[in-house]
């Protein structure tokens, strides 16, 4: 996804009905939807799975809630490039509801897009 599209994406995301929004700053620049190899809906949070080449940890990740018409929309993005040069593999990272600012048993739509492979 080009840099165009995610500014576009997010000014719509942003001008919706929302009634509760959460946002988890990125560091400076901008913050591109991080593809993602699976995610999970699990009784503690949401578990995403996603690349890494050994400095991925749930500090790079920033994340972003809107709430419409009783479904919470869920984004995440990296707050900075993974560049420890490993090899690629996969980190599960699992954000609790509270830390995400959604009520357990809510509707969730992860909007990231999902690795075709479903491999790093």
């Amino acid at each position: 996804m080009n840099r165009r599209a995610v500014i576009i994406a997010g000014a719509l995301l942003l001008s919706g009905c929302a009634t509760r929004l959460v946002y988890s700053p990125p560091e400076p620049g901008m913050v591109e939807l991080e593809p993602l190899i699976a995610v999970t809906v699990e009784r503690q949070g949401l578990t995403i799975r996603i690349p890494s080449h050994g400095c991925t940890g749930k500090e790079s990740i920033a994340w972003f809630v809107e709430k419409s018409r009783g479904r919470y929309t869920v984004a995440f993005g990296r707050r900075r490039v993974d560049s420890c040069g490993r090899p690629p593999t996969a980190v599960d990272l699992t954000f609790s509801y509270e830390e995400l600012g959604l009520p357990k048993g809510a509707r969730v739509a992860v909007i990231n897009p999902l690795l075709a492979s479903g491999r790093p």
